[in-house]
């Protein structure tokens, strides 16, 4: 891009550009080269407006671990409404979308940006925790609710639904079927079912 040229949103530019290059090149291929390519922009505009790529790609996984928050929230205002397995199986094909699953790839691959994060957020594993954490507040909204049981032990049921739903993301080719899903949901909620 040629200089004197004013960039609309330079972060949010060069955040889509990074989930592009992950997705298409995965963890070994996003460069900070890479990502000024995709963006269209020259390499100074990246660290320009971050101290380094470092620092970059912890703005890009804090970036996503806030829209986590939202998600959340949508999740959490659901309950009540529906079904507790359905409200769930619709809330995961976000939490593990491609672009996710690839974030937390890298997040794995790249131990300065794992301490980065863990410093800036406190989770042993970003973007897996909140994840975490958001299904766990669902779960308790709807146990205060009395639709899930009150002595179900959430604190063991969401990280096992984050688990075997990060699983099945990983293994599908694309997104899994619904059906496949809500298997998953279902199977992981027995132990949280209210007695009649």
């Amino acid at each position: 891009m040629p200089t004197g040229v004013a960039i609309r949103d330079p972060r949010g530019q060069l955040f889509d550009a990074a989930g592009r290059v992950l997705l298409r090149d995965g963890p070994g291929g996003l460069t900070s080269r890479a990502v000024t390519a995709e963006a269209g922009v020259a390499k100074g505009v990246l660290h320009r407006h971050f101290a380094g790529f470092d620092a970059f790609l912890a703005e890009l996984a804090l970036d996503r671990v806030a829209r986590t928050g939202a998600q959340a929230a949508a999740l959490r205002a659901t309950a009540g409404s529906g079904t507790v397995a359905g409200n769930l199986a619709a809330a995961l094909p976000d939490l593990f979308s491609p672009a996710i699953l690839a974030l937390i790839r890298l997040v794995i691959a790249r131990d300065e940006l794992r301490a980065r994060l863990r410093a800036a957020t406190g989770s042993r594993i970003p973007l897996v925790s909140e994840s975490t954490a958001m299904v766990a507040g669902y779960l308790a909204a709807e146990r205060d609710l009395g639709r899930v049981a009150a002595d179900a032990d959430i604190s063991t049921l969401a990280p096992t639904l984050i688990g075997a739903a990060h699983l099945l993301f990983t293994d599908a080719d694309g997104t899994p079927e619904p059906a496949a899903v809500a298997r998953v949901v279902a199977a992981v909620l027995v132990a949280a079912r209210q007695p009649p």
